[in-house]
């Protein structure tokens, strides 16, 4: 990326902004909580965490997040990513990439502006709310638990959205994961596995009213015995 300053960067966020600059109370995020901690796992093993981090500390994650980025830091995820897409997962992924920068009036020969759209996702989209979801460690070889906290967070953002919030689940914001771990006092015990960007969607946005495309129920399943 473009040698940059955090400082630069932040100056021309308000223009890709896709929330509102209002703050999102507490008690809300505790009812979605508890709205989303009903979700169901593995022998009720619970393996979740909720690390929700907003003002200061969440700046210094932004901060740190970019700052590495522009440096050309490589990633630090903790949780598996695999490896790269391929074929119609790569498809589907580069289709919903166009819509994005269409409704966002982003050319393909203007490096600068689809810089700033990635780095959106490193800043948790200037979002006011930022949900860590971790994983007790000790639970890591096991596939219940990804499957687990990727129930609990789907409930999460459902239970969010029903309130009027808007949700994105991702991984950018957790990528550099040593500053997470520090802003956020997340301790060594837990990994750190995604992050939810929270807060009340601005409806003038227009990436907020890109609507992905889906597999047909035809595409993704089949009936046997019906």
């Amino acid at each position: 990326m473009a040698a940059q300053t955090y400082d630069e960067v932040v100056l021309g966020r308000r223009s890709i902004r896709g929330y509102l600059d209002k703050p999102v109370p507490r008690e809300l995020i505790t009812e979605i909580l508890a709205l989303a901690l009903r979700t169901p796992t593995s022998m009720n093993t619970q393996p979740w965490h909720f690390h929700v981090i907003t003002g200061e500390p969440l700046d210094r994650i932004r901060k740190g997040n970019t700052e590495r980025i522009l440096a050309g830091e490589p990633d630090s995820r903790e949780f598996r990513r695999g490896e790269a897409f391929a074929g119609v997962h790569r498809e589907r992924q580069v289709h919903v990439a166009k819509q994005l920068f269409s409704a966002m009036a982003i050319a393909r020969d203007d490096p600068a502006a689809r810089q700033d759209w990635v780095l959106r996702g490193f800043r948790q989209f200037d979002a006011p709310v930022c949900v860590i979801v971790t994983y007790d460690r000790e639970l890591s070889g096991s596939d219940d638990t990804a499957f687990d906290c990727g129930a609990v967070t789907t409930a999460l953002v459902n239970a969010a959205w029903s309130r009027g919030l808007g949700c994105v689940i991702n991984s950018q914001g957790i990528m550099q994961s040593p500053v997470v771990r520090e802003h956020a006092a997340i301790p060594d015990d837990q990994v750190i596995m995604k992050a939810v960007a929270l807060g009340w969607p601005d409806p003038d946005f227009p990436a907020n009213a890109v609507v992905s495309e889906r597999k047909s129920v035809d595409d993704a399943a089949r009936f046997v015995g019906f």
